[in-house]
């Protein structure tokens, strides 16, 4: 799959396992997810290309290489998705970021959207923040109801993935680039990914 960008920098290789013990608690839990969006954030970014800028500096002023932000969208999927927000927007504060909400049905494994508050995409790059790739149905909803607002690309930032809903994503969008920090070895019989880290969004707010 040559939509798939999979880091492997021993950092995000020590901060999933952090992530992966259960003896982390909710507020580090977060702020791992926190770190790990911003390096997947840069991953992403490794080869944007940059605009000069005229700033002030202590000696006068110069034209400098500079991201425009605006141009970018930030878009977690509620809730798991919400602790990856202040990473990626620590990083690109002029960014914007929009809201999805996305129900899974533990029984038929089926995804139904119940809130979307993304602004106006037209122009603009998407980043989808999932931290889990499960069955993929979730993201594989979330990815079309962004493509159905018109940006002019999407990445999906995303931490732990079993592989077939990691393929499942791919195939049915080779258009969008996925980063992800580890493919885990299988789902198990309820779709849970295994080894995994447990339910990210319970785990992120002790519920």
């Amino acid at each position: 799959m040559k939509n798939i960008i999979q880091p492997g920098h021993p950092l995000i290789k020590t901060l999933v396992t952090r992530l992966r013990n259960l003896e982390t608690d909710s507020y580090t839990f977060r702020k791992t997810l926190s770190e790990l969006a911003r390096l997947l954030l840069y991953e992403a970014l490794k080869d944007e290309k940059t605009e000069e800028i005229n700033i002030k500096l202590w000696s006068g002023s110069g034209n400098f290489p500079y991201i425009k932000g605006e141009r970018y969208v930030f878009i977690p999927v509620l809730r798991a998705g919400l602790p990856m927000l202040d990473g990626v927007l620590e990083a690109v504060p002029e960014a914007s970021a929009g809201f999805l909400a996305i129900k899974r049905d533990e029984k038929t494994l089926k995804s139904t959207v119940y809130y979307d508050r993304v602004p106006p995409l037209k122009g603009k790059t998407a980043f989808i923040l999932d931290p889990m790739v499960a069955t993929g149905g979730s993201l594989d909803h979330a990815i079309s109801v962004v493509k159905g607002k018109k940006p002019d690309r999407i990445f999906t930032l995303n931490v732990i993935g079993a592989p077939d809903g990691v393929r499942r994503v791919c195939e049915n969008h080779p258009d969008i680039t996925m980063v992800i920090a580890q493919v885990d070895e299988k789902l198990d019989n309820n779709g849970y990914i295994l080894p995994g880290l447990g339910d990210a969004g319970d785990r992120a707010f002790n519920t």
